[in-house]
């Protein structure tokens, strides 16, 4: 498997570091167009979320390749590469596998078990598809990631009772304000995990729930899916003072909500206590808030010393998991070393074709010269129409990227094929 992977996550890199290399959605097309224009990548894929900054690109052309993907991650975010080139790790080979599977699997994520990150993969997979950076390495990785993910979401329990950013949210407003019952909620931006933190808090007992978006037709849209109300972006203040809890998680590269906005509230709210979640990374509330009296702010970094207790039950689900992943990348290993198809199948005919004719020539000496021939042609058409539903399966992929290995496999030791060479 000619690729490297490189990158940064919540577990080598604090959060003002990886704001400051993350990409927003909206860029990834440039980037993945510099990644190939500049740096000469045919292949890449951008991961970029809360808690990871990954690039996958194809190793085939140069040995330095990581030393690449690093010095564009310096040159596209003009961040100098001694300030964050301790914090990077570096895939290739079978590592490099079990990472995007792991990944994938959200065995790696902050939350074992939480389903947004299948989403984000996908997201970001199909980016790359539209941009042209994906080539025949990634088309058979990636793919292969989400049907490990799917086993391992499936055959284990880890993504059952889930410890999640929402849970988190939940237990730290009870330990601000005791029951929830009646607090309102902000949703500041209409991100996924925000949405899933705020309907938690609802179930808890906050009483509603009012979103803004700097796009008011999508606030619209994200509040009529759980009855809550919209408020404008342009009066931020007024909304902040009318709300308990507040979840921020807006595509801005800045902070929106700073500290003298949050003084100001405040005084509005006669210095009722005001909790906080900042999900956004970069981060769109100023860490500055956490000094002010009755103002409780988390980040994501914050949530995951919280999350990180509670995890210790579900640590053998992640071990199955764990024994999954093993499994499919030896799996896979064997299906990339394995003979293509084509070659399989012109050995298969073959097998089949001289099958026919060893048959035929135990019994023609009673034929003519012309019957002999009209014979083998028979023959020959016969096996051909036997091979072509078995050809039809050595060629299915399906949705299992196992399947299309395991049908070579079964014909090979069925007819004692060799690997072509």
């Amino acid at each position: 498997m000619e690729l490297t992977l490189v990158g940064l996550n919540h577990k080598t890199a604090p959060i003002d570091l990886r704001e400051e290399i993350a990409f927003a959605e909206a860029a990834l097309p440039c980037a993945l167009q510099t990644l190939r224009s500049e740096f000469g990548f045919g292949e890449a894929l951008i991961i970029s979320t809360c808690n990871r900054v990954e690039i996958l690109a194809d190793d085939s052309r140069t040995r330095t390749s990581s030393d690449q993907i690093a010095a564009f991650l310096s040159h596209y975010h003009g961040v100098d590469l001694s300030k964050f080139d301790s914090h990077l790790y570096f895939y290739r080979k079978d590592d490099l596998v079990r990472h995007v599977f792991r990944v994938a699997s959200s065995l790696d994520s902050m939350v074992p078990g939480e389903a947004q990150i299948l989403g984000q993969l996908k997201q970001a997979y199909s980016a790359a598809q539209d941009a042209g950076t994906i080539g025949k390495l990634l088309s058979r990785l990636i793919p292969h990631a989400f049907y490990v993910a799917k086993r391992v979401r499936r055959e284990t329990q880890i993504g059952n009772s889930c410890v999640s950013v929402s849970s988190v949210a939940v237990e730290l407003a009870r330990k601000i304000f005791g029951e929830l019952e009646g607090q309102e909620i902000l949703l500041l931006g209409a991100g996924k995990m925000s949405e899933l933190a705020a309907r938690s808090l609802m179930k808890a007992g906050a009483s509603r729930i009012r979103v803004a978006n700097r796009t008011h037709q999508k606030a619209i849209e994200v509040a009529s899916t759980f009855g809550g109300d919209v408020a404008r972006f342009d009066e931020l203040e007024e909304s902040m003072a009318q709300s308990d809890i507040i979840i921020v998680s807006t595509g801005a590269d800045k902070h929106i909500v700073d500290r003298t906005l949050v003084e100001t509230v405040l005084r509005r709210r006669k210095f009722s206590p005001i909790f906080i979640i900042d999900i956004s990374v970069p981060r769109n509330v100023s860490p500055e808030v956490n000094e002010i009296e009755n103002a409780f702010l988390y980040d994501i970094d914050d949530l995951q010393s919280v999350v990180s207790s509670h995890l210790q039950e579900r640590s053998q689900e992640a071990e199955l998991g764990e024994d999954i992943v093993g499994y499919e990348v030896t799996n896979f290993a064997r299906i990339c070393e394995g003979v293509t198809v084509g070659p399989l199948v012109k050995s298969f005919r073959q097998k089949l074709e001289s099958i026919c004719l060893e048959e035929l020539g135990k019994d023609e000496k009673g034929f003519t010269v012309e019957d002999r021939e009209k014979v083998e042609r028979l023959f020959l058409r016969a096996a051909h129409r036997i091979a072509h539903p078995l050809i039809r399966e050595m060629k299915k992929g399906d949705e299992n990227p196992n399947r299309q290995f395991h049908n070579l496999e079964m014909i090979k030791k069925a007819f004692n094929l060799k690997d072509p060479k």
